[in-house]
């Protein structure tokens, strides 16, 4: 599947997010942090025990608030994955991760996509230093080409 099809599928789920919660990071932000975690592979999946399209921590659920899919309880064994394995439910999880813990990591002045993405990779006590390479560069690139897009489309 390419990834403008990964994208849709996000972009889908993040329609369903609930509008009463404030969301800091876009649908943009998001959708660079799964290419650049995950390349938005949908497959349900577990890897060192960050899970879903956000590879989302245990105990980034668990500060986000234990999360939990439509009919799933937080007590249940597996809520925590069937949450991050879901993007409508990996995606709040993160929203809300961000309000609790979201700053100025990179110190120019603005809380942005740049350091959400600083905070979910590193943590918000590490954010601050250096990303690994592979995962910024995907990062910034996703943005920058999302930047291009929409720059394209404000100018027809």
């Amino acid at each position: 599947m390419s990834t403008n099809k990964y994208t849709l599928i996000i972009l889908l789920a993040l329609g369903l997010v609930q509008a009463e919660s404030p969301k800091p990071i876009t649908e943009t932000c998001l959708t660079c942090m799964c290419e650049a975690l995950s390349g938005c592979n949908a497959t349900a999946v577990c890897v060192n025990g960050a899970c879903g399209i956000f590879r989302i921590t245990w105990d980034q659920w668990v500060d986000a608030g234990r999360l939990t899919v439509p009919g799933d309880t937080a007590v249940t064994d597996s809520a925590f994955t069937n949450c991050a394995n879901d993007p409508h439910c990996g995606a709040d999880t993160l929203q809300n991760y961000m309000v609790k813990y979201g700053q100025d990591c990179n110190d120019d002045q603005q809380e942005d996509c740049y350091d959400y993405g600083a905070i979910h990779y590193m943590g918000p006590f590490n954010c601050k230093a250096d990303m690994p390479y592979n995962y910024e560069n995907t990062f910034k690139r996703c943005l920058r080409r999302a930047q291009r897009e929409q720059q394209r489309q404000s100018s027809t």
